[in-house]
């Protein structure tokens, strides 16, 4: 496994499918390499292959990893997250994309302010209504991003959104379009507002031509992941 290699092929094909967009061609695009169940020293490869990002899903995972990673990149977390972990999770990422209600919302800006931080955050949306994954319905949508745009000490950077797991990628397009008109009609307005993140490893490729701006991409350049570390 030539984890460097990989994250090349990676980001050579997200070039190509930022050229087969209609608008937008001129983004650049954000590849965070998702590091869950990879160990530090897969993650350093990649890190030292270029990348400035690195995903993490779950907050205990980072908490053993992060302190001997010795390498300086920029720390999501993708994974959901329950409102007793918001303490430490705010000391550890620098960008939290699984905010989906008012009440884990409540609980980071409590926690940012604890530490006089301003806390990135993106408004994590399951616009294909997957009753089994985490993120907001659209129906609640505009409350969680009201109460967001007017808290102290977090600052909205954008959407994420974890499309379904389906055979033919080409199925979700639609949703991912969908997210990039919500992204467009709410960028004019918010200064920071910048990210979109859609797409992983099985469909990273359809999310950037229809607008992704983050993809988050574990597979495809780790491998499988070792559910044993």
């Amino acid at each position: 496994m030539n984890i460097a290699e990989n994250f090349r092929t990676v980001l050579d094909e997200i070039e190509t499918a930022r050229q087969k967009r209609t608008s937008n061609v001129d983004e650049p695009i954000k590849l965070i390499a998702v590091t869950k169940n990879h160990d530090v020293t897969a993650m350093r490869e990649a890190i030292d292959a270029g990348a400035t990002d690195i995903g993490e899903n779950r907050v205990q995972e980072a908490t053993e990893k992060f302190p001997v990673l010795e390498r300086n990149v920029t720390r999501h977390l993708i994974g959901h997250l329950q409102t007793n972990k918001v303490k430490q999770a705010v000391k550890l990422f620098d960008v939290i994309q699984s905010v989906d209600s008012i009440r884990l919302a409540t609980a980071l800006d409590k926690a940012a302010s604890g530490t006089e931080k301003i806390q990135d955050v993106l408004i994590q949306v399951n616009a294909a209504r997957e009753p089994q994954k985490s993120g907001v319905l659209l129906e609640d949508f505009d409350s969680l991003i009201q109460f967001v745009d007017g808290a102290d000490n977090l600052r909205l950077r954008g959407l994420m959104m974890i499309a379904p797991i389906v055979s033919d990628a080409e199925e979700c397009r639609p949703l991912f379009k969908k997210m990039r008109e919500i992204f467009d009609a709410l960028k004019p307005s918010r200064k920071d507002f910048d990210l979109l993140s859609m797409g992983m490893s099985h469909d990273y490729g359809v999310a950037v031509q229809e607008g992704a701006n983050v993809v988050r991409v574990g597979t495809a350049i780790f491998g499988a992941r070792n559910y044993q570390n």
